[in-house]
């Protein structure tokens, strides 16, 4: 007897970066959230202000969804633009949460919470995809982590994004 097929679900995207409001990060986040809409999948994120609030606006202007993993325990702190707000009570531990259910995650500017979540996504081995974000570099190294791949800009990071979920991203 053969198994039933499953429909397939639409990948989740990671987005993070700072809660603080910045105009240009922004812009960069809402066009994120919007491509990531347009190709089928669903945004991830911390589910505040700043980049999260600005990737989640962009999803829903672009007729998609967005689920914000929130670090306290009621849906209300949520930024108003998330779709779906799911209170961990975790605090800043809820970004592992965020990178365990993402299978790439995109770092846009980005604050101290920002170098939390892309080090558990490199540490998990995730693809981590870079817009204007921090640079990392192990102790002894005068380069970069290669685990993040730098984009140029919004559409090439949702492209690089997509080709992780496809498993046609390049290894480094």
């Amino acid at each position: 007897m053969t198994a039933p097929t499953r429909p397939s679900r639409p990948p989740l995207i990671g987005v993070c970066g700072t809660s603080r409001d910045d105009p240009a990060t922004n812009e960069v986040a809402e066009r994120v959230g919007a491509l990531i809409a347009a190709r089928g999948g669903i945004v991830v994120c911390g589910g505040l202000g700043g980049v999260m609030a600005a990737a989640a606006r962009g999803a829903a202007r672009g007729g998609g969804v967005s689920i914000g993993l929130l670090p306290g325990d009621s849906p209300n702190e949520a930024a108003t633009e998330v779709s779906i707000a799911i209170p961990t009570g975790l605090g800043e531990m809820r970004n592992a949460l965020i990178v365990r259910a993402c299978p790439v995650i995109i770092a846009i500017g980005g604050a101290y919470g920002t170098i939390s979540e892309i080090a558990l996504a490199l540490r998990k081995g995730r693809p981590v995809i870079g817009l204007d974000t921090w640079e990392i570099r192990p102790p002894g190294e005068s380069t970069a982590d290669p685990g993040i791949r730098r984009a140029g800009s919004a559409d090439e990071a949702v492209t690089m994004a997509f080709a992780a979920v496809d498993g046609t991203l390049a290894r480094v």
